[in-house]
This record gives C-alpha cells, sequence and structure tokens, in this order.
C-alpha cells in the first residue's frame, strides 16, 4: 500500500465504515459503498407511540449517532443563530424603526428566546430524541399540531438553503463582480455536500469554527464600537448618544416598533437548533444545561451590546441603509457602514468576510436542521418513510439529499424573475420562528402538568427552567403579540398603502400552518392531549434517578462559591 493510498484511506474514515471487515482486508470503494448501507436495526429513541390517541405508531428503526461533543454544542449555542440578521438586516432595522426600537426589539425577542431556550433545554434533558420539539408538539398537543409544526419547521429550513447559497456569491461581489453569480453557487453548493457527508461531525465541526470566528468579529467590532463613539477613531469625533437626539431614537414610532420585531426574529432564528442536535449529543445531561445557559450571553452581549453601539456610530436616515440590492448586500450592513464611516478601510473588507462565514454557517444549519427535522417526522409516520433511511455513519442520507436538491433552486436567481421567486419563498417560512418558539413554550406547560398530574415532582428532573412554566406562558404571550404586531404591519405596511402582495409576503405562512393543521386534524381525526394522556414514558432518560441527581446535587453544594457562580452562570 503506497503512502499516498494510506493517507487517503485515514482521510476517508470520518466517511466511511470500517465496523464489519478489518480495513486491510477491505478495499476503500466497498468500505465507502457500506458506509452507506442502512444501520443496524437499533429502536429509534424518538419513536412514539401513539395509536391509542389517534396517529400511526411507528416501528422504524434509526441509528443517530451521539458524537457531538460538548464543545461542539457549546459553540453552536453561543454563535450558531450570529449571522446575516444580525451583521445586515440590522440595518433594515435600524433604517425602519430607530436604534431605540432596535435595541428595544432585540431586547424583548432576546428575553423571549432566553425562556423557549430554557424550556426546550429542559424538555430536551429528559427527552433527547430525534426531531426534537417537533415531535414534542405531537406528544404534549395535538398529534396534528406537531404535523403542522414539523413541515413548517423543514419548509423553513428548505427555502433558507437556496437563499443563502445565492448570498454567498452577493457577498463575494463585495470585492467585484468578477464571476457568474451560478459559478459561486456551484461552489457552495460542492461545499456543503462534502462537509455533510461526515454527518453530524462534520457540521459540529465546522459550526465550531464558524462561531469563534463570529464570535470574534463581534468583541472586536464592540471594543472598536466603543473606541470610535468616546471619539478615538481616525476623525477623533466624539459621537455619544448624538444620533439617538438627532435623527432621533425612533423612525416611525409604533408602526416602527412593530416592523422591527420580524428582523430581530430573524436574526435569533437558529437558537432552538440545540435542542434538535440533542439527539446526537454524546451526554445530553450536562451538555444541553450548560449550551441553553449560553444564551444569556449571547443576548446580552453579542446582540443588545453590539446594537446599540451601531446606533451610535450609523443614523438611521442613512441613504444607504435603503440603497441594498438584497438582504445580504454586505454595503448596507451597519457594521461595515460603521468602520467606513469613521475612515477605516481595511476592516470593511475583513467583516465582509466574516459575513461570508455567516452565510455559510446558516447555509450549514439549513441542511442539519431541515434534514433532522424531516427523518424525525419519518420515525413517526408524519413524512414518507424513505426519509427515516440513516446509513451506518448515522446520517439520515435521504433527508440529506433532498436539502441539496432544494439548493438548486437558488439558480433561479440567475434569471430575472429570481427576486419574485424568492420573494414568495420566503413568505412561505417568515413567520416560521414565532410558531416554532410559541409552540416549544405550550409544550412545556403542557409537560409540567402532566409532570404534576402524573405523580411526579421537579426533583426528578436533572434540569428545571429558572423561570418554570411562568416563563415559557411569558414566552408564549410574546410570541402571540409578536404575531399580531406582524399581522398589523402586514395589513398596513411602512410607506405603502394596504396591498394584497404586500399582505401575503407578508403572512403567507399562518394560512399555510393553518391548512397543514386542519388537513391533518380531519383525515387522521387526531385527539388534542390532556395532561392523563400525555406520554411521559418514550424515549425519556430512566438512567438519571432522584438518587443519583441527589448525589450530584449535594456534590456542588461542596464546592466554593466562585465553582457555584460559574456553574449557575455556565
Amino acid at each position: 500500500m503506497t503512502s499516498e493510498t494510506s493517507r487517503l484511506m485515514e482521510a476517508m474514515d470520518g466517511i466511511i465504515d470500517d465496523s464489519v471487515t478489518p480495513i486491510r482486508t477491505r478495499s476503500l470503494f466497498h468500505r465507502l459503498i457500506d458506509s452507506f448501507k442502512r444501520t443496524a436495526s437499533l429502536q429509534n429513541p424518538s419513536t412514539i407511540k401513539m395509536n391509542a390517541m389517534g396517529a400511526e405508531e411507528s416501528d422504524t428503526k434509526a441509528g443517530l449517532h451521539r458524537t457531538l461533543k460538548n464543545r461542539h454544542l457549546q459553540m453552536i449555542a453561543i454563535g450558531g443563530s450570529i449571522g446575516t440578521g444580525l451583521f445586515v438586516g440590522s440595518g433594515s432595522a435600524l433604517a425602519s424603526g430607530g436604534p431605540a426600537a432596535l435595541v428595544l426589539d432585540f431586547a424583548i425577542i432576546g428575553f423571549m428566546l432566553f425562556n423557549v431556550c430554557m424550556a426546550l433545554g429542559e424538555l430536551a434533558v429528559i427527552f433527547p430524541i430525534s426531531g426534537s420539539f417537533t415531535i414534542y408538539g405531537s406528544r404534549f398537543l395535538d398529534p396534528a399540531w406537531g404535523f403542522a409544526m414539523g413541515w413548517n419547521y423543514t419548509l423553513s429550513w428548505l427555502t433558507v438553503m437556496p437563499l443563502e447559497l445565492t448570498a454567498a456569491g452577493i457577498v463575494i461581489d463585495y470585492w467585484g463582480d468578477t464571476f457568474n453569480l451560478g459559478i459561486w453557487i456551484t461552489i457552495f453548493l460542492v461545499i456543503l455536500l462534502i462537509i455533510n457527508l461526515f454527518g453530524v461531525r462534520g457540521y459540529g465541526e465546522v459550526e465550531l469554527y464558524m462561531s469563534i470566528i463570529k464570535i470574534l468579529a463581534l468583541i472586536g467590532f464592540i471594543i472598536l464600537g466603543i473606541v470610535l463613539t468616546v471619539g478615538g477613531g481616525p476623525t477623533h469625533e466624539f459621537l455619544g448618544g448624538k444620533y439617538w437626539h438627532d435623527p432621533g431614537a425612533f423612525a416611525d414610532g409604533f408602526k416602527g416598533v412593530c416592523s422591527v420585531f420580524v428582523t430581530a426574529a430573524f436574526a435569533f432564528n437558529g437558537t432552538e437548533l440545540v435542542g434538535l442536535a440533542a439527539a446526537e449529543t454524546e451526554n445530553p445531561q450536562k451538555t444541553i444545561p450548560r449550551a441553553t445557559k449560553q444564551v444569556f450571553w449571547r443576548i446580552t452581549f453579542f446582540y443588545i451590546v453590539s446594537l446599540t453601539l451601531v446606533g451610535c456610530l450609523v443614523p438611521y436616515t442613512s441613504p444607504r441603509l435603503l440603497q441594498k440590492s438584497s438582504s445580504y448586500d454586505a454595503s448596507a450592513s451597519p457594521f461595515v457602514i460603521a468602520m467606513e464611516n469613521a475612515g477605516i478601510k481595511v476592516l470593511p473588507s475583513i467583516f465582509n468576510a466574516v459575513i461570508l462565514c455567516a452565510v455559510l454557517s446558516v447555509a450549514n444549519s439549513s441542511v442539519y436542521g431541515a434534514s433532522r427535522t424531516l427523518c424525525g417526522l419519518a420515525d413517526v409516520g408524519q413524512a414518507p418513510k424513505i426519509f427515516a433511511y440513516v446509513d451506518r455513519k448515522g446520517r439520515p442520507l435521504t433527508a440529506v439529499a433532498l436539502s441539496m436538491l432544494v439548493g438548486l433552486v437558488a439558480y433561479v436567481n440567475c434569471a430575472e424573475v429570481g427576486i419574485q421567486v424568492f420573494n414568495w419563498l420566503l413568505a412561505i417560512s417568515g413567520l416560521s420562528a414565532f410558531f416554532t418558539w410559541g409552540s416549544i413554550c405550550a409544550c412545556h406547560i403542557m409537560f409540567r402538568r402532566a409532570w404534576k398530574v402524573q405523580g411526579h415532582t421537579l426533583d426528578e428532573l436533572v434540569f428545571k427552567a429558572p423561570f418554570g412554566i411562568w416563563g415559557s406562558v411569558f414566552g408564549l404571550l410574546l410570541n402571540i403579540l409578536c404575531l399580531i404586531a406582524q399581522f398589523y404591519i402586514a395589513i398596513f405596511p411602512q410607506g405603502d398603502r394596504p396591498n394584497a402582495d404586500l399582505f401575503f409576503q407578508a403572512y403567507l405562512a399562518a394560512p399555510i400552518i393553518l391548512l397543514f393543521y386542519l388537513v391533518r386534524k380531519i383525515w387522521k381525526k387526531t385527539p388534542f392531549m390532556t395532561p392523563t394522556t400525555v406520554d411521559l414514558v418514550t424515549g425519556r432518560r430512566f438512567i438519571d434517578t432522584v438518587e443519583s441527581i441527589a448525589e450530584e446535587r449535594a456534590e456542588r453544594r461542596a464546592w466554593p462559591w466562585w465553582r457555584k457562580m460559574y456553574f449557575f452562570l455556565c
């Protein structure tokens, strides 16, 4: 065996399976082919036997591998949702609502997300199942609602995939329009395919390094922003709160505040992926609680602090905020505008490279989110069984293949009708986040009620949401208020008259979700769940007994105060 062949076989070790025949007795080709075969018969922990409740009983076998490590999950939690919504989308939000509305809305959505993630963390620790929160809807609320939420979430990520491929090409155009957009789409599509051939470890490793890049960039911008605000930039102009007074804190009053909610939700979209990754996490009991706690720091430090500085450095009347070619035009990023207004020459290009990393990170997450959700739906009979296929390396191959095929829609942007097509594709999933987050809160409320009614105590829970059931009630109400605010903006759009096209582009997701729910409800005659009928057994982790939890808590009580504080915060 040549040294070149040996190195190639080592490089392919993350893709191919060598569990059946020793490496040296099998060719690289045969090992590669065998890795795509169906996994050994393992009972899927996500299986929900709901025949008695009006839904299908699944006997599908699955083998998603628990190979995501603590370092992967921590970085996914901290930097997973930091993307173009923050780097670029915040520019249109600043122009629509002003700096006060920008900070206020992001803080409201952030606090809501804190409660959502705490609720999701509690559920994911005790039920680390494939499909996660989309399956929780079937278990705790109504199988028809879980079906609607699962397909809503899948469609939202499927539509994001081609958008991000296109966006990556648009971001590169910042340095000059040298190549056709279709060339960049092809390159990034191939890159994403290679990443996903390495399964969940490929996703985790890419997100780890992408998150590090995004976090370092934001920390650097915060330091730079403070320096520029106090007059330490090349122009030595003290800005302080100048732009909060002139042109003002609010751009369009109440309507401006309402308009920023959806942008803020888009910026936070993907936070819930921590719960989706629970089924492939090495030790969900310890890693999920730590990951969900990181949400607080991300909200406070990275979003609120950076956006407060953006409001101090860029006036909402800046024409560049509105002169963007798309939602991913880096020249319209308030972060880039702030640097260029200060007369800094090199950093804008560096930050554009960070935006490119953020775009590819979201594209990578879209493949993961869509494929795992679709696989979970297929496991419980809510999607075609073919999407439940998992190979020996733990890859849901058919679900991943569908995600990659939908990515080909990105080539539509090479035609003149591309913008119109994508506006309607985005409309399908425009409100997805609010429905997903609200559903998670409702599931947690019903879980707590069922847990009590069926004779359990909170001492049996390894991880408890800090604000308990009331945090989820607050989170659910905020999601409903955000949907109402978006409905108001859809009927009375900013700077335009009431228009049917604008209304459905802003609110099309709601009737689609309702249609999915009603059709499934009528067809399958699914029942509403009650605290006594909720299944608290299937997929539950029984290894964590009350005794082991008590021992762990007794050990924590012996820790020094600084370690207790660190554990509480992180």
